[in-house]
């Protein structure tokens, strides 16, 4: 899970040196929020419009209908972020996950340690010797 997490910090990062590399802004419309991505609709200086069909990255705090300004990339118009909004915003969310996930495994190697030792194997008692018969 902490590697999924640093994947992910470092994928925003990336995406971010995109924008800012080929910076272009425009206002975008939000056409739909859902759990898992906002869909936005914004025209380019030549008069195509784009639907980024993965959303608009750091969408918190939209709803459908809103006019909001967004940075994209020149170069893939489809990579878009709310202006004003980048990676750092990550942090937090990737940082509790990683550490409530790493507390829940302490927390359950510490019980199954706990366990295991409180219920250790009894000997079993050696055979009697018998004396001839």
């Amino acid at each position: 899970m902490t590697v999924l997490c640093v994947g992910l910090l470092l994928a925003a990062l990336r995406n971010d040196e995109a924008v800012t590399s080929h910076l272009g802004v425009a206002n975008a419309q939000v056409d739909s929020v859902s759990w898992d991505r906002t869909i936005i609709r914004f025209v380019t200086p030549d008069g195509i419009v784009h639907i980024p069909a993965n959303g608009v990255l750091y969408p918190g705090g939209l709803v459908a209908g809103d006019l909001v300004r967004i940075e994209y990339d020149t170069t893939n118009p489809d990579l878009a972020r709310v202006a004003g909004r980048d990676a750092t915003l990550t942090l937090l969310p990737l940082s509790t996950t990683v550490l409530i996930t790493w507390a829940v495994a302490a927390g359950l190697l510490w019980w199954i340690r706990h366990r295991t030792r409180r219920v250790a194997p009894e000997a079993e008692p050696a055979p009697a010797l018998t004396a001839g018969r």
